[in-house]
């Protein structure tokens, strides 16, 4: 796993599971992170659809939440500085861009991760 990979995930939380969780229980929470995550996604990009800055802070404070529990620190961080912001949709539009990019890069670091246990 190269450096920029342990950038994008939380080794000491999911070393942590390793050591009370099977690898197949770690990656079915994964898999259910994934599905999860383009639920939120979707829902974030309504958010800015509709210009509804409630749904928006509601749908990243969610996702905020399903990041850290899943060990994505990037995505994690990410929706700490969007979760309160107001600034106007073409910007959000843009943060959503970059989220939805933190959050495949997430993904695939957990996936190599669990590839090398």
């Amino acid at each position: 796993m190269t450096l920029a990979q342990h950038h994008h995930i939380d080794l000491t939380l999911i070393n942590g599971y390793l050591e009370a969780l099977d690898i197949v229980v770690i990656q079915q929470m994964l898999d259910l992170y994934i599905q999860q995550s383009e639920l939120n996604l979707t829902a974030i990009n309504r958010a800015v659809v509709e210009t509804d800055q409630k749904a928006w802070q509601e749908q990243c404070h969610k996702m905020k939440g399903s990041a850290a529990s899943a060990g994505l620190s990037q995505v994690h961080q990410k929706l700490i500085l969007l979760e309160k912001s107001t600034e106007d949709s073409q910007t959000k539009t843009q943060h959503l861009k970059a989220l939805s990019l933190l959050n495949q890069q997430g993904i695939a670091a957990f996936g190599q991760w669990i590839e090398e246990q």
